[in-house]
């Protein structure tokens, strides 16, 4: 089953793995079966999680404050990418 095109920016929801269940967001797409991923929590900046693709569901939130600021080479913290999953996860339709 094809999943549909990954982007940065994106919010993802863990199926596989200690961290099931547990929101993140894409910050690197590295090929067609991993990516990098980031809660701000467990999984800082400083240390994504690479987790493949077929492990996460790909939601259609997007956070455009992130992906904004990595495509133009800004300032990231660990509390923006916290602030910005607790904003899509309160939006999130299950």
């Amino acid at each position: 089953m094809k999943q549909q095109q990954l982007r940065v920016g994106q919010m993802v929801k863990s199926q596989q793995g200690r961290d099931q269940g547990r929101h993140f967001i894409i910050i690197d797409v590295l090929d067609d079966q991993y990516a990098l991923l980031v809660d701000g929590n467990l999984r800082r900046l400083d240390k994504p999680k690479k987790k493949k693709i077929k492990h996460f569901k790909a939601t259609n939130q997007i956070s455009e404050e992130i992906k904004n600021r990595i495509e133009s080479d800004g300032k990231l913290n660990n509390a923006l990418v916290r602030k910005e999953i607790e904003k899509l996860t309160g939006n999130e339709k299950e």
